[in-house]
C-alpha cells in the first residue's frame, strides 16, 4: 500500500500505525532516506492494500472505522487530504486493509500465465521481497527467483522440474505467500518465530524450472511447437506423462553426478516425453541456470519438490553431510513423509547440489497416485509442507 509522507512522519511512526515491523518497511522502501522524509514522497506499507470507498449519506470517518473495523487513525492517515468532518455522500475515499492469508487458494490449473500475475501481485503487497531472473527457458520464458530475509543463512527452494508435476510450483507459491504475511501480520501467532528467521535466514525460491514444459501439459502445444512436441510425444496430443523440458530433455537428469550411469541405465537415447538425459550434462539453458545459480550463491541447504510419493530423498553416494540426517528425521516427523535415504538415480539436482558442494539437499515427493496429481490433495500437501518450510529457514540458525 502507497502513502504520502506528512509533517513530521517517521518510519517508526507508520510502524507503529500500522503493526508492521519496522525493519519491512525499511527494506520495502531501498531508494527512501527514512532519515530525510519530504512531505509527499511516497512510501510503501508492506501486508496492506488499499481499496476505494464510496461515501454514503451520514458516513463519517467513525461509521466507517467502526464499519470495516479499520483503526480510525490509520483510516485519517492515508486520507491527509480530506478533513474529517468534511465529508460528504458520493465522496472517494481510501480504506487500508490488511492482506488476507488464503493459501489453498491456488488450487487450479497452475501455468506460467498464474505464476506471472502471483508474483506481481506478491510483489505489490510484500514489497521488501526481491524478484530478479536467473535465466530463460529454451522458449524464452523467464526463470524467476524470489528471495525473502536478510541473513547469512541461504536456502534454496525450487519446483516444477517436471512438467507434469506443476502442483509443486502453486504449493511453494502457497507456503511463500502464508510465510509473508506471518510476517507482516504482528497478531499472528506465528509472527516472532517468522521475523527472526527474516533476520538470520535468506530464502531464495524458483517457483518454476520448467515453465515450457508445464505450458503444454496444462494449456497443449503452440503452432511453433506443436509438430515438433507430437513427434517426440510418438504422435499423440496427450501430453499428461509429459515430464521433459521442450526439447524432450528431462532437467532432472541433466546434472553432472552419475549423468554417465544415469544416461546408460534408462535407455533412452532420442528426446522423449521424460528420462532422457540429453546429449551432454548441462546442455539445457534451464539445467544450466540452476547450476549457475548454486555456484554464485553459496547454498547452505536447497529442497526441490516433486511428485509423488509421500517421501523425500536425502543422500547421495554417502557425500551427504551428517547435519543432512538430523533435518531428515526433524522433516519426517513434521510432514509425514517417509525418509529416503538413498535411491538407485543419478544425475538430479539434488544429487549434484551434494556431490558439488557437500551440504544438504532434498529432494520432496509430494502426494501420491499418478501424475499430474487431481487437485484435491492439494490441502493435504500443503498441511504437510508447511512446517517443513518453517523448519528449513530456522534450523541453520539453531546449529
Amino acid at each position: 500500500m502507497d502513502i504520502l509522507v506528512r509533517q513530521n512522519d517517521t518510519f517508526n511512526r507508520y510502524s507503529k500505525l500500522f503493526s508492521v515491523p519496522l525493519l519491512l518497511i525499511v527494506d520495502s522502501n531501498p531508494n527512501v532516506n527514512p532519515n530525510q522524509l519530504n512531505i509527499g514522497q511516497v512510501v510503501k506499507i508492506p501486508g496492506y492494500v488499499a481499496w476505494t470507498y464510496t461515501v454514503q449519506q451520514g458516513d463519517t470517518y467513525w461509521t466507517i472505522h467502526r464499519r470495516f473495523n479499520v483503526p480510525l487513525d490509520a483510516l485519517l492517515f492515508i486520507n491527509p487530504l480530506i478533513q474529517p468532518n468534511q465529508l460528504t455522500a458520493g465522496m472517494m475515499i481510501r480504506i487500508p486493509s490488511r492482506v488476507e492469508n488464503q493459501p489453498n487458494s491456488r488450487a487450479m490449473n497452475y501455468s506460467y500465465a498464474e505464476l506471472e500475475r502471483d508474483i506481481e501481485e506478491l510483489k505489490s503487497k510484500y514489497p521488501f521481497m526481491t524478484v530478479s531472473e536467473v535465466g530463460r527457458s529454451v522458449e524464452g520464458r523467464q526463470l524467476t527467483m524470489i528471495k525473502i530475509g536478510t541473513g547469512s543463512n541461504r536456502v534454496q527452494w525450487n519446483a516444477s522440474f517436471h512438467a507434469n508435476e506443476w502442483i509443486t510450483t502453486p504449493i511453494l507459491v502457497s507456503l511463500l505467500d502464508d510465510h509473508l504475511w506471518h510476517l507482516t501480520n504482528s497478531d499472528s501467532s506465528e509472527h516472532q518465530r517468522r521475523m527472526a528467521t527474516y533476520e538470520q535466514t535468506s530464502l531464495y525460491v524458483i517457483p518454476m524450472v520448467n515453465p515450457d514444459g508445464v505450458e503444454l501439459v496444462i494449456n497443449g502445444p503452440s503452432e511453433d511447437n506443436e509438430q515438433k512436441v507430437v513427434a517426440i510425444n510418438n504422435g499423440s496430443h496427450d501430453f499428461t506423462g509429459w515430464k521433459a523440458n521442450i526439447e524432450g530433455v528431462d532437467l532432472n537428469d541433466q546434472f553432472p553426478a552419475g549423468w554417465e550411469i544415469e544416461k546408460e541405465s534408462n535407455n533412452v537415447s532420442a528426446p522423449a516425453p521424460r528420462d532422457y538425459p540429453g546429449v551432454a550434462p548441462l546442455n539445457q539453458p534451464e539445467s544450466q541456470a540452476m547450476a549457475e545459480l548454486a555456484r554464485q550463491i553459496p547454498f547452505n541447504l536447497v529442497i526441490a519438490l516433486h511428485t509423488q510419493g509421500e517421501e523425500f530423498y536425502w543422500g547421495y553416494e554417502g557425500l551427504e553431510p551428517p547435519i543432512s540426517q538430523r533435518y531428515a528425521s526433524l522433516f519426517s516427523a513434521s510432514s509425514g513423509y517417509r525418509s529416503v535415504r538413498y535411491v538407485d538415480s543419478h544425475a538430479g539436482y539434488k544429487d549434484w547440489f551434494i556431490y558439488e558442494f557437500r551440504k544438504p539437499g532434498f529432494t520432496f515427493e509430494l502426494g501420491s497416485g499418478v501424475n499430474p496429481l487431481h487437485l484435491d490433495q492439494f490441502p493435504e500437501i500443503y498441511a504437510a509442507m508447511a512446517p517443513v518450510f518453517i523448519q528449513s529457514v530456522e534450523l541453520l540458525g539453531s546449529d
